[in-house]
């Protein structure tokens, strides 16, 4: 399987992510692909065919395999890699709508098209929340189709065909357990690292727009002041007005 999609897609949202999400990045290309690339995938290469149960009745194994494993291990954790790293297309389509924007009115229309502010800040939070959701949601699928996160060495098995309860060998359990133990670990961390950056965000965001609202409620305040004092200002002179004009009134009534 070619992974030079989900590298370029990586190296693209490495532009325009936080130091907290080239951490993260980091840790998906370095100890999760290229490690499934490496050394993950070969293997449980030949896990069905290393399958073997102490008898030799037709379609035993292939049953008893089906049973135990339902979907291979390393398949899920495959899928798991391309749905994790998904929604990082959502900042990149997000970045590309803001470019082409720009360049359909001819003029500059943001401070930089991969600036994490406004509407792309929204999105940024949203494929955090889905990266997350995901990594919950696959070690969860994990643990319910395994029984934990354990490779036994044996299992017993009594479905049928299998005429009574036979034994069944699987191949390299404790080199496949580290590694199941190492995916456990990495997802945990990347976790850790997505809530982590959710956090920040929030945090940061929250400030600016608290420090906003401050300096606008003060440029507020001094405009009224300075109303006040352009009122208080004028009263004296429309009140030295009306003496002056008293006298004249009072003449002319006599008059």
């Amino acid at each position: 399987m070619s992974w030079g999609f989900l590298r370029d897609l990586l190296s693209g949202v490495n532009k325009y992510s936080t130091g907290i999400g080239r951490i993260w990045i980091a840790v998906v290309f370095i100890f999760r692909l290229l490690v499934y690339i490496v050394a993950a995938e070969n293997i449980w290469k030949y896990e069905h065919d290393e399958f073997e149960c102490n008898i030799k009745q037709p379609g035993c194994e292939n049953v008893c395999f089906d049973h135990f494993f339902p979907v291979s291990h390393i398949r899920l954790w495959a899928l798991q890699l391309i749905m994790v790293s998904t929604p990082s297309l959502l900042v990149v389509f997000h970045v590309a709508y803001r470019e082409n924007r720009e360049k359909h009115h001819n003029q500059k229309l943001y401070k930089s098209p991969g600036e994490i502010d406004g509407g792309l800040l929204y999105t940024y939070l949203i494929s955090l929340i889905l990266k997350t959701g995901f990594e919950i949601v696959f070690l969860v699928l994990f643990y319910k189709l395994y029984n934990g996160f354990k490779v036994p060495r044996l299992v017993k098995c009594d479905i049928r065909p299998c005429p009574n309860t036979v034994d069944c060998y699987i191949s390299k359990p404790t080199e496949k357990m580290i590694f199941l133990y190492f995916l456990v670990t990495t997802s945990c961390l990347c976790i850790v690292l997505n809530l982590s950056e959710l956090s920040y965000l929030i945090f940061k965001y929250s400030i600016k727009c608290y420090l906003k609202r401050v300096i606008k409620n003060r440029q507020g305040s001094k405009s009224d002041c300075h109303k006040s004092e352009i009122i208080s200002h004028n009263r004296p002179a429309a009140a030295g007005a009306v003496p002056k004009q008293l006298p004249v009134l009072a003449s002319e009534h006599t008059r």
